[in-house]
């Protein structure tokens, strides 16, 4: 949602919600037509007694079944990919053949510690690069099989794992970060359950960094402006664009709960349907890289910066969480409905940790030009009962759909690190029985006091002095990634801004 002050929005799981309501028309190239899973150019006619795995649009279980899977689509190549600490996509492009024949696949284990700008900090602290940079192994999760729906020639994709020589797990990596939390869930008898919001911009191409970012023109030939919240007039100004964005994620067999216009001129906001973290860091991945190959193909960027136009609302990765036992219940609630001691200490552990963990959520130093005063994002850990001011916000909700919404990350994380460590949080919170202060229905960020940290440096310090995230995260994890942030830091400090030739050049 936007952070901008406005009238209530619906609960996230109501069918009320405004959703685009255009019937979704199938173009005869796209895997999987309407009313029909085995229809398109890939597809083969249905046969009694074909395997539903066949049909499939995402996933199988067995290596077995991903060579008849890919036959039955002709796939010619397969990319191999993971994200790195970022959120990139990084990995390999092979011939399907060579996939299904127990091909060995690696890539550098430096490839995971560089900053975004490409470059290799410094070893400080605890950060330190492997003496003989050796192959981290690439392991796929065949239940993320999925076509690449925007390649001319047949090709499908694979999220892989990384495990070192001997086959264990490299902890440093984003999709093992979040595994090892979940995993801490499941052995109190718990398992997190996660729905994420994802905003992000539409603009103009923009081949020369030193210019401002623009609103695109949408079908009316007029530039879009900003104040649409909500309106299908806005949505529709994109409305091929979007008919893409549908129809690759069906093909891919993402699931789209509903999408809407932002505040901001051009912004959109995708919601997910919810369901378990790792396989929801993994749409949010690859919905991040659907949204753009579908824009490029309408000759416009879509960006997830945090901030990416002056004067604009930034762009939120906005998370609702809740937590159920073996039994499918949520532990947020009494049996007579009412709010459980757990979700009071998961809320504690929000506000006691997640200004530690705030890093992970807002990484680059984009990301604190969203936080700030004035700018309708949170600028507090305080929590409250539908309360959009706050950092920590309890929809409402019937006892059964009882979550706390974690509004604090911005669109520009790792939704893998970003959902590790608002979990990280929360668990710690309900181990350790944190007690949250007093919820407030007010307007939290009005007095112009921000009580997180100011910038990436202050994170980066505070991320590293909590001791409960190096068992939770992991000692090595923690070095690497504040490593890498403090090196990114030193190549933002090497670039002039227009601000400083704007202001010093001859005032000073």
């Amino acid at each position: 949602m936007s952070e901008r002050a406005r009238p209530p929005k619906p609960d996230n799981a109501s069918l009320a919600k405004i959703r685009r309501d255009k019937p979704k028309k199938r173009a005869s190239t796209e895997p999987g037509g309407a009313g029909s899973p085995a229809t398109g150019r890939f597809a083969q006619p249905r046969e009694a007694g074909r395997r539903a795995f066949l049909d499939a649009r995402r996933g199988v279980a067995t290596m077995g079944e991903a060579a008849q899977w890919l036959q039955a689509r002709r796939i010619e190549d397969i990319e191999c990919i993971t994200p790195d600490l970022a959120g990139v996509a990084r990995g390999k492009m092979m011939p399907a053949k060579k996939f299904t024949g127990n091909t060995s696949l690696a890539l550098p284990s430096a490839l995971f510690m560089h900053t975004i700008s490409g470059e290799y900090p410094d070893e400080t602290g605890t950060f330190r690069y492997s003496p003989n940079d050796g192959d981290l192994k690439l392991v796929p999760d065949l239940s993320t099989l999925a076509e690449v729906p925007w390649e001319t020639d047949p090709t499908a994709q694979v999220i892989c794992d990384l495990v070192d020589t001997s086959g264990q797990a490299v902890g440093y990596t984003p999709r093992n970060v979040l595994k090892r939390v979940v995993s801490l869930y499941e052995e109190r008898g718990w398992q997190p359950i996660v729905a994420p919001e994802i905003e992000f911009y539409l603009v103009s191409k923009n081949v020369d960094p030193d210019y401002p970012l623009t609103p695109p023109v949408g079908r009316s030939g007029r530039q879009i402006s900003g104040g649409q919240a909500y309106s299908i007039g806005g949505v529709n100004e994109f409305d091929e664009l979007i008919d893409d964005i549908y129809h690759f994620s069906d093909a891919q067999g993402l699931e789209i709960d509903t999408l809407i216009h932002e505040d901001g001129a051009a912004q959109l906001e995708i919601n997910l349907r919810h369901g378990d973290p790792i396989q929801l860091a993994d749409q949010v991945f690859m919905f991040k890289r659907t949204i753009r190959e579908a824009a490029l193909k309408h000759d416009i960027y879509a960006t997830f910066m945090a901030k990416p136009i002056q004067g604009q609302p930034g762009s939120a990765l906005h998370i609702h969480q809740s937590v159920v036992d073996v039994r499918g219940r949520n532990v947020f609630s009494l049996p007579d409905g009412s709010p459980s001691p757990l979700f009071f200490h998961f809320i504690g552990g929000m506000q006691r940790y997640v200004p530690a963990a705030l890093v992970m959520m807002a990484p680059y130093v984009n990301s604190y030009r969203r936080l700030t005063y004035g700018m309708s994002a949170p600028t507090n850990n305080a929590w409250g009962y539908d309360n959009r001011t706050t950092a920590f916000r309890v929809p409402t909700s019937d006892a059964a759909g009882r979550r706390v919404e974690n509004r604090l990350p911005s669109s520009d994380a790792n939704p893998y690190l970003a959902l590790a460590a608002s979990l990280a949080c929360g668990w710690l919170g309900m181990v350790n029985e944190a007690q949250p202060d007093q919820p407030t229905d007010k307007t939290a960020n009005e007095d112009g006091a921000i009580s997180l940290p100011r910038g990436l440096l202050e994170a980066v310090a505070a991320f590293e002095a909590e001791e409960a995230f190096q068992d939770v995260l992991s000692r090595e994890f923690v070095g690497t990634y504040a490593g890498i942030k403090r090196g990114e830091f030193e190549t933002f400090m090497q670039v002039i801004s227009p601000w400083e030739r704007e202001f010093l050049l001859l005032n000073v």
